[in-house]
């Protein structure tokens, strides 16, 4: 009887480190993106994509933006194994100046905080003009 409730035991404890083991993992195909020089006043939405390459639904909880000038806007639907995914990313384009922001991603990824950013330069129509 011992030998049987230790078989159990042993069997329960096995499955459930090996439920443990499945984590969901994001892979961006760019972790900075480069706006380069735009005008002001010009687009500034841009988009990160992503895969979840791990074994389990993405779950982005949420995303952070290092001033309020960069509006980023999460997924709002878990991300299954093998999709793919979108976080926009909305630069306020009348200031301008250098580029140079930073976007927290809080998900249940492996790597539960993952930093991306973007660069750039806003420049004044008149400068664009004379290049």
């Amino acid at each position: 009887m011992k030998n049987a409730l230790l078989i159990l035991f042993i069997g329960f404890l096995g499955a459930t480190i090996n439920a443990q083991d499945t984590k969901a993992q994001i892979k961006f195909e760019s972790e900075v993106i480069d706006y380069g020089e735009i005008a002001k006043g010009s687009d500034g939405v841009r988009q990160f994509k992503f895969s979840n390459t791990g074994d389990a639904p993405l779950v982005i909880s949420r995303v952070y933006s290092s001033c309020g000038c960069t509006i980023p806007k999460k997924p709002e639907k878990p991300i299954a194994p093998g999709e793919t995914g979108v976080i926009e990313v909305k630069y306020d384009t009348k200031r301008v100046g250098p580029i140079r922001k930073t976007i927290t991603v809080y998900s249940n990824a492996e790597e539960a905080t993952k930093a991306i950013k973007i660069k750039g330069t806003v420049l004044d129509k008149s400068v664009l003009e004379k290049n």
